[in-house]
């Protein structure tokens, strides 16, 4: 229940705070305020299939002081004498929430049917998919990102080998190890968690990737491809594969719709952006130097966030009805979480379910989808190689 507190002499803009036709109500009430009537006067019964009246003692209710039971729960007005001002308090009947995109169930749908994939494999022609992994530095959604992927490796039957470098390593040492993974036949994908130490060369080290083993999707060539019309990329980046599929999944339609992408990431942004387009969405990044980001927002019909940004998208955001995806994923601190950090997202959630239609979780929307995606590339690549039907 949302709880509202107006203090009678104070300027206060009424459509903020409640429907158009709860204004009379709310006026009539407001003289009640002054001649303090007893609260049981307010008192009408529970019955919700009707509208009741709010009756002042010795008479009945007038026209003007009745109101829907589905608009107003109940209302409770009390004199209040705090620095010589009376204030009162109306509660509304809570808003309805938008629908959460389980990405967590819908990733392990996805999973169960490459586990049932690479069980064929195994049995057919004695090898399963293998997916290795390069990790720089101690990050803390980084490791915890690495986690969920030998997880996830584990529960469909893949091979994971995790090559994890310290956070001062040198550039080389982190080229050497991919070249030894380009190499292996028994490497099917090849992962370079991101993002590296800033005194790494990301494009030297992603553009060191063999094109075939790719699976994150980022390689200027696969990148390239999906800009391009009538090019298919070999890979996909898995976030956005994934925000797409959940948007499809929930039945939302992307094709000449109004998209605003918050973020501009090579690793989200850019891709999810390039993505969007390719399904015939209408695209406007938001970025950091961006004027007016919440007014630009406040037109998408899909909105989705990667800024890395605990809330900056607020409920005042969001044009209502909207279907947002968050991508966000920032720890803070948290005592009672086993790790000491719980994850929260670049949308304010409590406020945005308020609005919009549709809202992914976080944890439990675009992560897990993340993973499910990073999977499915790995089995293509090993299928590809294979020759596995």
């Amino acid at each position: 229940m949302e709880v509202v507190k107006i203090s009678l002499g104070q300027k206060w803009d009424r459509s903020s705070i409640l429907v158009p036709s709860l204004y009379r109500t709310l006026s009539t009430l407001g003289s009640q305020i002054l001649k303090s009537p007893s609260l049981v006067s307010l008192d009408h019964p529970d019955d919700w299939s009707q509208s009741h009246a709010v009756r002042h003692p010795g008479g009945s209710a007038s026209p003007s002081q009745k109101r829907s039971a589905k608009q107003l729960k109940r209302i409770c007005v009390e004199s209040i004498d705090i620095y010589n001002s009376f204030s009162f308090y109306v509660f509304v009947k809570e808003k309805e929430t938008a629908r959460i995109i389980d990405g967590k169930s819908v990733a392990e749908e996805i999973r169960l049917g490459i586990a049932n994939e690479v069980s064929q494999m195994k049995e057919s022609i004695g090898r399963v998919p293998s997916l290795g992994v390069i990790l720089v530095g101690q990050r803390r959604d980084s490791l915890a990102y690495v986690r969920n992927k030998i997880t996830a490796c584990k529960e469909v039957g893949f091979k994971f080998s995790l090559n994890h470098l310290s956070e001062n390593c040198r550039e080389d040492e982190i080229c050497d190890k991919l070249s030894r993974l380009n190499e292996d036949p028994s490497v099917h994908g090849i992962l370079v968690q991101l993002p590296l130490p800033q005194n790494l060369d990301n494009e030297k080290i992603l553009n060191m990737l063999s094109i075939e083993k790719d699976v994150d999707g980022f390689h200027p060539q696969n990148m390239g491809n999906l800009a391009i019309q009538g090019k298919e990329p070999l890979f996909i980046p898995c976030t956005p594969k994934g925000c797409i599929e959940l948007l499809l999944r929930s039945d939302v339609e992307i094709m000449g719709k109004k998209a605003v992408m918050i973020g501009r990431s090579n690793i989200v942004g850019l891709p999810m952006f390039l993505l969007l387009q390719r399904h015939h969405a209408t695209v406007t990044i938001v970025h950091a130097f961006s004027n007016n980001p919440d007014v630009v927002a406040r037109e998408a019909d899909i909105l989705i966030a990667a800024a890395g940004v605990p809330n900056l998208v607020r409920g005042s955001w969001l044009k209502p009805g909207a279907v947002v995806v968050d991508v966000g994923t920032n720890p803070i601190e948290d005592e009672e979480s086993e790790h000491g950090y719980r994850l929260i997202g670049d949308v304010c959630f409590e406020e945005a379910v308020r609005v919009a239609s549709a809202i992914t979780p976080v944890p439990g929307g675009v992560g897990p989808m993340t993973v499910a995606m990073l999977l499915f590339n790995t089995l293509q690549a090993a299928k590809r190689v294979l020759r596995f039907p």
